[in-house]
């Protein structure tokens, strides 16, 4: 098995490599990057290894940002110092990760885990991170990462005017009106944007407040919002919601 450690802290890093080696001497070290840029990069232009470690607090950012800029498709574990708040978040979204300074057994009792789990789906490894870098920082997403056929793209948040649970998936749509498919369910999205600048109307739309054109007092104490964008069906304020999207307009 080929993997990655991405730590800032040289002898962090050696300790780790060093107790790798003596408890899987048959796994193959093929780099060690000590920040977020060299990691992108690195990964950008090599094939991607069977597994990696992450230290989240690197001198040029959190390692959680790695994954908005490049596509991760291997199990990773990470190591981290945060304080029992943040921990509580990794175990919230069953996210794998070593606390410091790192025990040989719970080690490989990680590593264990991985290799009897090895068809075990990336993307839901990738949706937890992406709730649990909110829950940690209290920062909201600056763009989505999405898949176009055989690419990837970033859209911007500024682009998008709502998100729209459809057929059982969640699409967000552009002011340009397109639409495209992302891995979070809306009640994700709610805790992922910005409050402020976002919010869930009913069960099938979260809007965007710059999208918002007109506002129409509507039937059983409800209101219809005219959108900047077009919608295949009216998008209503559920009545049990009017009093918190009026105090949300006024914030």
């Amino acid at each position: 098995m080929n993997y990655i450690i991405i730590e800032d802290e040289r002898l962090s890093a050696e300790r780790l490599a060093g107790m790798i080696n003596r408890l899987f001497p048959d796994f193959i070290l093929l780099k060690t990057l000590d920040s977020v840029k060299s990691a992108v990069k690195w990964l950008s232009s090599n094939e991607q290894p069977s597994l990696a470690f992450f230290d989240i607090q690197l001198a040029d950012g959190l390692s959680f940002e790695i994954f908005e800029q490049v596509s991760v498709e291997f199990p990773v574990i990470f190591t981290t110092a945060f304080n029992e708040y943040a921990i509580k978040a990794f175990k919230v979204n069953s996210i794998d990760y070593l606390l410091k300074p790192i025990d040989e057994d719970e080690l490989k009792s990680a590593v264990k885990k991985f290799q009897s789990n090895t068809n075990k789906p990336v993307k839901i490894e990738n949706e937890a991170i992406a709730m649990a870098l909110s829950q940690l920082t209290n920062n909201y997403k600056s763009r989505f990462l999405i898949k176009v056929g055989d690419h990837l793209r970033m859209v911007e948040v500024d682009e998008i005017a709502l998100f729209i649970s459809m057929e059982k998936s969640t699409f967000l749509r552009t002011y340009k009106g397109r639409d495209y498919g992302i891995e979070f369910t809306l009640e994700q999205i709610e805790s992922l944007v910005d409050p402020k600048k976002f919010f869930r109307v009913n069960r099938k739309f979260v809007v965007d407040i710059k999208s918002i054109q007109d506002i129409i007092a509507y039937s059983n104490s409800r209101l219809k919002i005219k959108l900047a964008v077009v919608t295949d069906e009216d998008v209503i304020v559920s009545r049990e919601r009017v009093g918190e999207f009026k105090e949300w307009l006024e914030k």
